[in-house]
C-alpha cells in the first residue's frame, strides 16, 4: 500500500501553515509543556476515551490511554487523549440507548473538529462500541477500535456465576422465596469480580466480538480478559497499528463492505449473540451506505446454529472463550460460511486465522456438536410487527415457540411494576404479556425493558418463562421466550397500540409469524379511536432524539446521519 507524506495529513492543515493561525495552533500545543518537534512533523493520533468512574466496565481505561499513548510516541506519532461520553450500562438511565446516538455525534465531531489524522476508540460497554464506531465509519479518517474486555468469571457456593444473567436468576428465586435477603446481599459483591463488561454473552462481548469479526479490530481483540495483562499489550499494539493505518490511509470504508457485514452476522449468530445486534448493525451498515437489514440477519440466523457455549445460551463464560482460543478459533470453525477474503485493519479474515486452534471443544464447539440448533435470532412479522419484530430462539423456552395466549397488556413500564403481581389480572402460564410505550420515541429510548417479570404467583408455581412482547429491547445477558424491537413502536400507532386485554396473540416462530387474532374490520375501528400519547421528549436532547431517531427495523439512528453527502473538512480562520 503507497505510503502517505506528512503533507498530506490533515492535522497539517492546522499545525504546518505560517500564518498568524498556524502559530496560535503551534502556540497553544507548546504551551501545554509539549516541544515544538515532538509534535511538528507527526501523523496526531486521537485517543476517544469513554472511561467513567461511572462505568466499572470502562474503569481501566485510563491506563490503556497510556499504554496508546506510549505506543504512538514510539512509532513516531502525536498521541492526544479526548473523553468521550461514558455510557456505563446499570447506572445511565433510562437508558444508554437514549444517548448512544448522542456519543455517535461527539466521536464524529471531535475528530472533525480537532487536527486528528487517525483514531483508536477506547470502548466496549454495550453502547459505546456501536456509538464509537458509527461516528468514525461517518468521519471516515483511520481508525482502530480498542475494546474494553470482559470481566473475570464469578462463582458463589461453587457456582459459575454470570453478570446480568445470574442476576435476573437470582432475582427470581428471591421473590419465589428460594435464597434468602441475606444471600441476595451477599451475591452484590460475588458476581462481578474485576473492571471490565459483563462476561456473558451480553451486548458488550456481542458487539465487540462482530466487530472483531468485521475486522475492525486487531485480530483477538474482542476476546482478552479487561485484567489480563495481555489487554494492555493489545491496547499499545493498537497505538503502533493506527500509526501505519494514518501512513497508508486505511479508513473504514476501505475495511467495510457487504462482506463484512454478513461475516460480522454470522459470528453473532454463531455466538448466540444478544438480540441488541439487530439494532447496532442496521445502524453501521446504513452509516456505511451497505444496503443490510433483518432479512440478511434473518437469513443468517438460518445458516447456523449457536456454537459458542457461554450464558444465557450456554453455561460458560467469556474467560473460558479466551483461552479456548477466542474469537480467532470461532472464525475458524466458521470459515466455510464467511467471505475470508474480507479486509481487516491488518490484512484479511483468512490472515487472522493463520496458525489458529481451538483448544476446548465444549466451549467453542464444532458444527456438528451445537450448543443448540435454536437460533439466536428470528425475525418475525404479522399484523402485530408489519416492519418486523425480533425473538431469541437460543434464550427462549422450546414449548413456547409455537404458542396463542390471551393478552394483558401494561401501557408503560410504570404501570407494569405496578401491576404485575396484582392476583386479580387473571394471569396464567398461557396469558401472553404486553408492554407498548417501550420503543424508541415512546419510552423514549427503547429501554432494556422487554424481559417483563413473570408475577409473583407464578413464580410461586415454578413458572419461570412466558410469552412477552414489546417494542422495548431486553439485555444480552437475559434470557426468555421474549418478543422484542416491535416495528412500528406503538407510540407512532403501531399495531401494538391497539391490542386489549384478553385479545388472542398467536407465535409461531417456525413460521416467523406474530399476529393478533382480531379482525381487520375491527382494528379499523379501534385505529380511528386511538389518540398517540403525548411526546416524551420536551426539550433538549431528548427532544432533539424524539424529533429524529428511526423505529427499530431501521437502527434507530439519527435519519439526518444516515447516508448523505459527506460533512467537508472545517474552514481554518
Amino acid at each position: 500500500m503507497a505510503r502517505r507524506g506528512i503533507s498530506e495529513l490533515r492535522s497539517q492543515r492546522w499545525y504546518a501553515s505560517a500564518d498568524m493561525r498556524g502559530f496560535a495552533h503551534r502556540q497553544r500545543t507548546q504551551q501545554m509543556g509539549l516541544r515544538r518537534e515532538e509534535f511538528m512533523g507527526k501523523p496526531v493520533i486521537g485517543i476517544l476515551n469513554t472511561w467513567s468512574d461511572m462505568s466499572p466496565c470502562h474503569a481501566h481505561l485510563r491506563d490503556r490511554a497510556e499504554a496508546v499513548k506510549r505506543a504512538v510516541w514510539a512509532a513516531g506519532g502525536y498521541p492526544v487523549e479526548l473523553p468521550a461520553l461514558s455510557l456505563g450500562e446499570v447506572m445511565v438511565k433510562p437508558t444508554t440507548m437514549l444517548y448512544r446516538n448522542f456519543l455517535a455525534m461527539e466521536a464524529e465531531e471531535l475528530l472533525r473538529s480537532h487536527p486528528i489524522d487517525g483514531a483508536v476508540l477506547l470502548g466496549g460497554c454495550d453502547k459505546t462500541t456501536p456509538g464509537l464506531l458509527m461516528g468514525a465509519i461517518s468521519m471516515n479518517i483511520p481508525a482502530i477500535f480498542c475494546p474494553a474486555g470482559p470481566m473475570l468469571n464469578g462463582r458463589w457456593k461453587g457456582k459459575t456465576l454470570g453478570a446480568g444473567t445470574h442476576t435476573r436468576a437470582y432475582w427470581d428465586k428471591l421473590r419465589s422465596g428460594e435464597i434468602s435477603q441475606d444471600d441476595w446481599v451477599d451475591l452484590e459483591s460475588r458476581m462481578t469480580r474485576s473492571f471490565g463488561t459483563c462476561n456473558t454473552m451480553g451486548t458488550a462481548s456481542t458487539m465487540t466480538s462482530i466487530v472483531d469479526a468485521m475486522g475492525l479490530t486487531l485480530p483477538g481483540a474482542s476476546s482478552i480478559p479487561a485484567a489480563d495483562s495481555g489487554h494492555t499489550r493489545m491496547a499499545s499494539a493498537c497505538g503502533a497499528r493506527i500509526v501505519e493505518m494514518v501512513w497508508e490511509n486505511l479508513r473504514p470504508s476501505d475495511v467495510l463492505s457487504r462482506a463484512s457485514f454478513e461475516n460480522g452476522a454470522r459470528v453473532f449468530m454463531a455466538l448466540g449473540g444478544s438480540t441488541n445486534a439487530a439494532v447496532h448493525l442496521v445502524a453501521l451498515a446504513r452509516r456505511a451506505g451497505v444496503d443490510f437489514g433483518l432479512s440478511d440477519l434473518d437469513r443468517a440466523a438460518g445458516d447456523l446454529p449457536v456454537l459458542v457455549n457461554i450464558f444465557p445460551a450456554g453455561d460458560r463464560l467469556m474467560e473460558d472463550f479466551f483461552f479456548a482460543g477466542g474469537l480467532p478459533a470461532l472464525v475458524q470453525r466458521l470459515s466455510g460460511h464467511l467471505d475470508m477474503s474480507a479486509h481487516t485493519v491488518t490484512g484479511t479474515l483468512a490472515q487472522m486465522i493463520e496458525g489458529v486452534e481451538c483448544y476446548d471443544d465444549d466451549v467453542i464447539r464444532p458444527l456438528e456438536n451445537p450448543v443448540t440448533k435454536a437460533a439466536a435470532l428470528a425475525v418475525l412479522q404479522g399484523n402485530l410487527a408489519p416492519s418486523g419484530a425480533v425473538i431469541k430462539p437460543s434464550a427462549a423456552s422450546p414449548h413456547l415457540m409455537r404458542h396463542k395466549g390471551r393478552a394483558v397488556v401494561f401501557d408503560t413500564h410504570a404501570d407494569l411494576v405496578a401491576r404485575i403481581d396484582d392476583p386479580a389480572l387473571g394471569i396464567t402460564a398461557d396469558s401472553v404479556l404486553v408492554l407498548r410505550n417501550a420503543g424508541p420515541k415512546g419510552a423514549p429510548g427503547m429501554p432494556e425493558w422487554g424481559a417483563l417479570p413473570i408475577p409473583k404467583h407464578l413464580l410461586a408455581q415454578g413458572v419461570r418463562d412466558m410469552v412477552r412482547i414489546s417494542d422495548a429491547r431486553m439485555s444480552g445477558t437475559h434470557y426468555g421466550t421474549c418478543v422484542l424491537h416491535i416495528a412500528p413502536e406503538s407510540a407512532v400507532g403501531g399495531p401494538l397500540a391497539l391490542v386489549r386485554d384478553g385479545d388472542e396473540i398467536e407465535l409461531d416462530v417456525t413460521a416467523k409469524r406474530l399476529h393478533l387474532l382480531v379482525s381487520d374490520e375491527d382494528l379499523a375501528l379501534r385505529r380511528a379511536n386511538w389518540t398517540p400519547p403525548a411526546p416524551r421528549g420536551l426539550r433538549g436532547y431528548t427532544a432533539l432524539f424524539c424529533a429524529h431517531v428511526t423505529q427499530a427495523d431501521q437502527g434507530c439512528d439519527f435519519e439526518i446521519l444516515q447516508g448523505g453527502p459527506d460533512e467537508p473538512e472545517p474552514e481554518i480562520f
